[in-house]
């Protein structure tokens, strides 16, 4: 190994080792208030993405970096470097220049990481499209960035991309590939479609990972050298309740510096295997997952377009991964399949469980069943690159379960009434976060930006609340507050206690408008497997244990959740679908 090599070896392989204790010392609320500071004792980088992978290969080089069995793909990180210059050099003969916003709307697949990597390479601003946006969605993301071009995959489950693109561009039948000029997307020009492509008017990506030449690879290493940390590099469409999606704007510094913490905490190192089922559309795939990865030369192992949980588990045994992610509903899924048909995961140590909360059964049945006593929680969104707080590794199931952990490294955290002023330890308000992790803003919408970021802290629009060791528990959303006949009542106070029933499953508690009270307090939730539950077994398991005014008055047994594609309850789906049946004439049943 070169001293060169030496040195960033000694450098990558001291920030693995996170000291716990000075950590926690540094992350307790102050004066008993609920503020909180993360640990600086490990550095911030200040790199780029290229950069990032560049001191991969030159690290781990020969060892494997991605794995994706459902596509019969296996590379070394030599190789995977080499594929991420051929698809740059590409993008570069197509015309794309730094800054240009270019789209990717598909599943996991190898092509989506490489696509990642390439649009770093020359400064192209990726934006992520959801998989399950449909019309409308794709003509207002496209649209709100000005996307000049798209990765698509050919089509998806019940979605057939192609076909929604050419009724939003009728034009790509009559033009050349990358000479786009559609009425309803006046800031698209090309089109790169996943797999063989015989259609007028797009490329295929086989075919863009060849447009490059000699010419184009020459001029790589000049705009990397232009490149700046602090430029934006992904745009990534929040999920709001109401109205249009807004598109979070991140930096390299944001995300690969929060990508490395992360997977400190996991204390992930070359000689791991993450296996990586959640959306690589999302943060939790492309940052904590791939970024997290190559920050520290683990193998990347991508079992499916989406997740299923048989193909996971034959991931997981076959490919012999020592961590895996996802949210609690994957966990109970796999779970469930394991009980089927169990398998060998004895080589499994750790992971991320995110997302949603995790019950405490669930946790005890993952350490036990999938060996992974070390599986840390997280808590963030995207607009914070995306984790703030993350258990450790050893501690204790209970913290675990009942809080997201302790602050990420470098940054500040506190929690703030409505009149802006920090609480006391233990009182409940809206989670404020500061730092290198805020993003740059929403892409194109000053007033949201100045909403949501106010003298540089991040107002979340979570409920939470510190413990005297600075362990953070998410109480539930701002927005989220019934007030019923003037009682405040928290959603996720009722929805821990409903999941104490033996024959819960899943549960979500919401306020639906009620003439008396203003609102009245909803639950909906999915019994055990095998299990019959009614709404009147659980008011009765309700009685006497919590108050009065918080027993559920709605309740409905439903099969499934309506989810986001990444495993989040959507209550606005449940809330609206329960105003309606709740209507005169209709039926609640």
């Amino acid at each position: 190994m070169s001293i060169l090599n030496e040195s960033l070896a000694g450098r990558l392989s001291d920030f693995g080792r996170s000291d716990k204790a000075q950590a926690i010392e540094s992350s307790e609320p102050e004066n008993n208030l609920s503020y909180v500071r993360g640990s600086t004792h490990l550095p911030l980088r200040y790199i780029t993405i290229p950069q990032l992978l560049r001191e991969a290969v030159s690290l781990f080089g020969p060892r494997e970096a991605i794995v994706c069995p459902q596509q019969d793909i296996r590379l070394s990180y030599y190789e995977f470097d080499r594929a991420v210059d051929e698809l740059a050099s590409g993008f570069l003969a197509m015309g794309l220049q730094k800054g240009d916003r270019i789209g990717i709307w598909s599943p996991n697949r190898y092509e989506w990481v490489l696509t990642q990597f390439a649009t770093a390479r020359i400064g192209l601003v990726l934006v992520n499209i959801n998989p399950a946006y449909r019309l409308s969605e794709l003509e207002y993301a496209l649209n709100k960035v000005g996307c000049k071009a798209l990765v698509t995959a050919r089509a998806f489950k019940s979605s057939n991309y192609l076909e929604m693109i050419q009724a939003l561009a009728p034009e790509i039948e009559a033009c050349a590939p990358g000479r786009l000029r559609a009425s309803r997307l006046p800031h698209l020009r090309a089109l790169i479609v996943l797999g063989e492509a015989s259609e007028p008017g797009v490329f295929s990506f086989e075919q863009v990972r060849t447009l490059g030449g000699p010419a184009q690879q020459l001029r790589l290493p000049a705009i990397e050298a232009e490149l700046g940390p602090d430029d934006a590099i992904n745009i990534q469409f929040t999920s709001g309740t109401t109205g249009h999606p807004k598109g979070a704007t991140l930096s390299h510094y944001n995300i690969v510096n929060n990508a490395r913490f992360v997977t400190d905490r996991i204390a992930l190192t070359e000689s791991d295997r993450l296996c990586i089922p959640v959306p690589l559309y999302h943060c939790f795939g492309m940052v904590m997952g791939v970024l997290g990865a190559v920050s520290k030369g683990a193998a990347m192992v991508f079992p499916g377009e989406a997740f299923d949980p048989a193909a996971t588990l034959s991931a997981l045994e076959a490919e012999r991964c020592t961590a895996v992610y996802g949210v609690p509903t994957m966990f109970v899924a796999m779970l469930e399949e394991l009980e089927r048909s169990p398998r060998n995961l004895t080589q499994l140590r750790t992971g991320i469980m995110a997302g949603a909360p995790c019950p405490v059964d669930v946790m005890h049945r993952v350490i036990a069943r999938m060996h992974m006593g070390e599986v840390t929680i997280c808590y963030g969104m995207t607009e914070t690159s995306p984790v703030s707080f993350q258990s450790f590794s050893d501690d204790a199931v209970d913290k675990r379960c009942e809080t997201v952990g302790r602050v990420h490294p470098h940054l500040e955290v506190k929690i703030v009434n409505d009149d802006g002023r920090i609480v006391p330890v233990g009182v409940r308000g809206e989670l404020c976060t500061r730092g290198y992790s805020v993003m740059k803003g929403y892409w194109g919408d000053q007033e949201k930006t100045a909403e949501a970021i106010r003298d540089g802290w991040m107002h979340t629009g979570d409920l939470a609340v510190f413990d005297e060791q600075g362990f953070c528990t998410i109480v539930g959303r701002v927005k989220d507050m019934i007030i019923r006949g003037g009682e405040n009542v928290y959603p996720r106070e009722i929805e821990e206690f409903l999941f104490t029933h033996p024959k819960v499953s899943e549960v979500q508690v919401f306020g639906v408008p009620d003439e008396k009270y203003g609102e009245e307090v909803c639950a909906w939730v999915v019994a055990k497997p095998d299990t019959s539950l009614d709404g009147e077994e659980l008011r009765a398991f309700c009685n006497g244990q919590i108050a009065h005014y918080k027993v559920p008055r709605h309740i409905r047994v439903v099969e499934a959740l309506p989810m986001t594609i990444t495993g989040k309850p959507q209550k606005f789906i449940m809330r609206d679908q329960m105003a309606e049946m709740l209507k005169p004439g209709n039926s609640p049943a």
